[in-house]
C-alpha cells in the first residue's frame, strides 16, 4: 500500500515537474517573440532624430512616425478581436509574426515621412495582434497565482529590447545608416518567428468551452458590457496618454535640450534598460504579494516626481543618467502591476478578444498622445523642442489618476474571484 501510494506521490511530482518545464519553454518562446515586436516599436524612437536628418522630417513630426505604427495596430486590435479568440493561437501568432517582419524591412527602403509611415502602419497592422495573442497565450498557460512573475519575464523583453536591442540599434545606424537596423530586426525576427511556429505547441482549449452563443459582434458587445472591462480600459487609456505624450521625444530632447551627445545615446538606453531589466524581475512577485494598487501607486509617485524635475522644471547639471533611469524604474513598477492586474479581468474563453480591444485602446491611446504633442512641440531653430513642460505636465495629471483606477479594479477582481457581485 505504501510503494503504491510512493509511486503514485512521484508519478504525481513528475507530472507537476514536467508542467512547470513545459510552461518555462513556452514563456521563453512567448517572451522571444515579444522582443522582437518590441524592439521594432521602441528601436524607431530613439532613431528618430536620425530620421529626421536623413529624410528631412522636422524635429516636431517626429511623435508621427510613431503614431502610424500604434494608430494601425489600434485597427488591426479592433479588428482582431472579432475572430482572434476562434483560432489556435500558434496559427494566430505566426501570421502576425511574419507579417510584422514584413513591415519592419519596409522601413528600411523608405525615401521621406510619407514612405516611412505607410511601412509603420504595415508593421503595425501585425504588431497589435501579435502583442494580443502573446498575452493571451501566457493567460491561457499560467494559473493566476503565478501569473504575475510570468508576466514580469514576458515583459522583461522590453528591457532587454532596451538594454541590447536600442543601444545595437543606434550603433548600426550611427555606422551603417538609418536603414541597416531596420534590416537587422526583419533578420531575426524572421528567425524568431520560425522557433516560435516550430516549437510552440499547438494551443486550442480555448475552443473546447462552450461554443459561441452569436455573432462575433454580440460577443463583443457582452464583453464591452461587462463594467470592470470598461474601467480596464479606461486605465489602459490613461496609463498610455501618460507615458506617450513624453517617450517619443524623449531622444531629441535630451539630445537638442539638454544637450546629452549623440554617439552616447546607446549607453543612455543601455543603462536604463539594464536597470529596467532588473526591477522587473523583483516587480512582478511584488505584484503577486502586495496586489497592483500598492506596487502601481509607487511606480506613478516616482514618475510624477521625476518627470517634474525632468521635464518641466529641469534644474542645469541635474544628469540626464539619473533622469532616465528613474523613468525607467516607475515605468516599470506602474506597466507590470497593469498587466498582471489586467489579465486578471477576462474569462478564458475571451482573453484573446480582450487582450485584443485593450491592444486596440493603447495603441489609439498612444497615437492620440503622439499626435497631440507633436502639435504641441514646436522645434526651435537650434533643434530644440519648445513646449516640452507643457507635455510633460499634461503627462502627470494622467499618471496621477491611475492609482485610484488600480484599486478600483482590483477590488472588482477579487469580488469575482469571491463569487460576489461587484457594486
Amino acid at each position: 500500500m505504501r510503494r503504491r501510494g510512493g509511486r503514485a506521490w512521484s508519478r504525481l511530482e513528475s507530472t507537476l515537474v514536467s508542467k512547470r518545464r513545459s510552461e518555462s519553454s513556452i514563456i521563453f518562446l512567448v517572451a522571444a517573440v515579444q522582443f522582437i515586436n518590441i524592439l521594432d516599436f521602441v528601436m524607431v524612437m530613439p532613431l528618430g532624430p536620425d530620421f529626421a536628418v536623413a529624410l528631412g522630417i522636422p524635429m516636431s513630426s517626429i511623435g508621427l512616425i510613431g503614431g502610424s505604427y500604434t494608430a494601425a495596430a489600434a485597427v488591426s486590435g479592433l479588428a482582431g478581436a472579432f475572430f482572434l479568440d476562434r483560432f489556435d493561437r500558434r496559427s494566430a501568432l505566426a501570421v502576425a509574426m511574419l507579417g510584422l517582419v514584413a513591415g519592419t524591412a519596409a522601413g528600411g527602403f523608405a525615401t521621406g515621412l510619407p514612405s516611412l509611415m505607410a511601412a509603420r502602419v504595415l508593421a503595425g497592422a501585425f504588431g497589435g495582434p501579435a502583442t494580443s495573442v502573446a498575452f493571451s497565450i501566457v493567460a491561457d498557460v499560467i494559473p493566476p497565482e503565478r501569473r504575475g512573475k510570468a508576466m514580469g519575464v514576458v515583459m522583461g523583453s522590453f528591457s532587454v529590447a532596451s538594454v541590447l536591442g536600442v543601444p545595437a540599434g543606434l550603433e548600426l545606424a550611427r555606422r551603417g545608416g538609418f536603414p541597416l537596423p531596420f534590416f537587422a530586426v526583419a533578420g531575426l525576427g524572421l528567425l524568431v518567428a520560425g522557433l516560435a511556429i516550430f516549437l510552440l505547441p499547438s494551443m486550442r482549449d480555448h475552443l473546447t468551452g462552450a461554443p459561441p452563443s452569436g455573432s462575433a459582434l454580440g460577443e463583443l458587445g457582452a464583453l464591452l458590457g461587462r463594467p470592470i472591462v470598461l474601467l480596464s480600459y479606461a486605465t489602459t487609456a490613461i496609463l498610455t496618454v501618460a507615458s506617450f505624450l513624453v517617450i517619443p521625444n524623449i531622444s531629441a530632447y535630451v539630445q537638442y535640450n539638454l544637450g546629452y551627445p549623440r554617439e552616447r545615446l546607446g549607453l543612455l538606453y543601455f543603462v536604463g534598460g539594464l536597470v529596467s531589466f532588473a526591477a522587473m524581475r523583483a516587480v512582478g512577485p511584488l505584484v503577486d504579494r502586495f496586489g497592483a494598487f500598492q506596487t502601481g501607486s509607487v511606480g506613478a509617485a516616482v514618475l510624477v516626481s521625476v518627470l517634474y524635475a525632468g521635464f518641466v522644471s529641469y534644474t542645469p547639471g541635474l544628469p540626464v543618467l539619473a533622469i532616465f533611469i528613474v523613468f525607467m524604474l516607475g515605468m516599470t513598477f506602474r506597466n507590470v502591476s497593469h498587466n498582471t492586474l489586467t489579465s486578471k479581468v477576462p474569462r478564458p474563453a475571451e482573453r484573446a478578444r480582450f487582450t485584443s480591444m485593450q491592444s486596440a485602446v493603447q495603441h489609439m491611446s498612444s497615437a492620440i498622445a503622439a499626435f497631440a504633442a507633436a502639435r504641441m512641440l514646436h522645434e526651435l531653430p537650434d533643434h530644440r523642442l519648445d513646449g516640452m513642460p507643457v507635455v510633460a505636465g499634461l503627462s502627470i495629471a494622467f499618471t496621477v489618476a491611475l492609482p485610484l483606477l488600480f484599486l478600483g479594479i482590483e477590488r472588482r477582481v477579487a469580488l469575482a474571484a469571491a463569487g460576489r457581485p461587484a457594486p
